[in-house]
């Protein structure tokens, strides 16, 4: 239990209500999901046309050691075609068990017509014959566009009940920080994950590199586990048990910034987490309606597939990006 004195202080930060930001961090999920191919160099591409201020993406490890762009460890069905132009009929092969030039034989530049995936983008444009990228391919498309300040938020996709699907923590933290430190992108890269282990790693392995832990609480993802007996192993042996708060969690990790559901945030925690010295994250928020009430609870940055929209409600609550 907290000391009487930090409850009284945390009980008038609470009472003093939400402010809203006046500077937001706005990050293209998986580039601009919501109107191109997702992770893919177009989306980027058209994301910073859009003028975010951090490019969201995920990376996972072929089995020759690259590192490429995929929000999935095994190749989607919803998205992938094999090199006939036929839709997958099930998830895999895992991209860990294939080489970097076999992964360029399958085309990820539109969804399946017709899937459930398709109806939450309609307005998503196909682009056929687009390939997985490398995560050395966006840097470099990146300085080759003149832009030298757009940001990167990288999400490690491990999972700690597959292990068997990509390298082991502290290996593909390494593989990681060689492809940015490489790039020289140090300066512009935060690192991000479900899977604590990983960012423990960086902040072993590159100090002062900003970490972003992600959560959410919900019956297809809870990496929390907040009622679990033996507790969870995705947050690195810091459980909800002992801290009691997504946020106490997180300042005791070391970690610099927490990225929740949407729809798992509220102005209290916020200002919790805003007391620890955290910066605050809401993903994937795509109406404008959601969009407000997270401004409102004063969060410090947006991730969006649709960023062309989070625009139109900062211009026109007159805050900046």
């Amino acid at each position: 239990m907290w000391p009487l004195v930090h409850a009284l202080i945390f009980s008038l930060l609470l009472s003093s209500g939400a402010t809203a930001q006046t500077r937001i961090d706005l990050q293209g999920h998986r580039g601009a999901r919501g109107l191109l191919p997702e992770n893919t160099l177009p989306a980027f591409e058209r994301a910073m046309a859009l003028g975010v201020t951090t490019l969201e993406l995920d990376v996972v490890s072929t089995q020759d050691g690259v590192l490429v762009i995929s929000h999935d460890p095994a190749l989607n069905p919803d998205l992938t075609r094999d090199s006939q132009g036929k839709y997958l009929q099930s998830p895999g092969p895992d991209i860990l068990s294939l080489s970097w030039a076999q992964l360029q034989t399958y085309d990820v530049g539109q969804i399946q017509p017709g899937s459930r995936y398709a109806s939450f983008f309609p307005e998503q444009k196909s682009i056929n014959g687009t390939r997985i990228p490398r995560l050395q391919d966006l840097f470099e498309m990146v300085k080759a566009m003149g832009n030298s300040k757009v940001q990167f938020a990288i999400e490690t996709k491990l999972t700690p009940t597959r292990p068997e699907q990509t390298p082991d923590p502290e290996s593909f933290v390494r593989q990681l920080l060689k492809v940015i430190n490489d790039d020289n992108m140090q300066a512009r890269v935060q690192i991000q994950s479900f899977d604590w282990r990983t960012l423990q790693a960086v902040q072993r392995l590159a100090p002062g590199l900003p970490t972003v832990y992600l959560t959410a609480q919900l019956s297809s993802l809870d990496n929390i586990m907040a009622r679990s007996v033996q507790g969870s192993p995705w947050t690195a042996g810091f459980q909800y048990k002992a801290h009691g708060s997504i946020p106490r969690m997180i300042q005791a990790t070391g970690g610099s910034h927490w990225s929740s559901f949407w729809r798992e945030l509220d102005a209290t925690q916020v200002k919790e987490a805003h007391a620890l010295g955290l910066k605050v994250l809401a993903w994937t928020v795509n109406e404008r309606k959601a969009i407000n009430e997270l401004l409102d609870m004063g969060v410090d940055g947006l991730i969006t597939d649709r960023p062309d929209v989070a625009q139109e409600v900062l211009r026109a609550r007159g805050i900046a990006w």
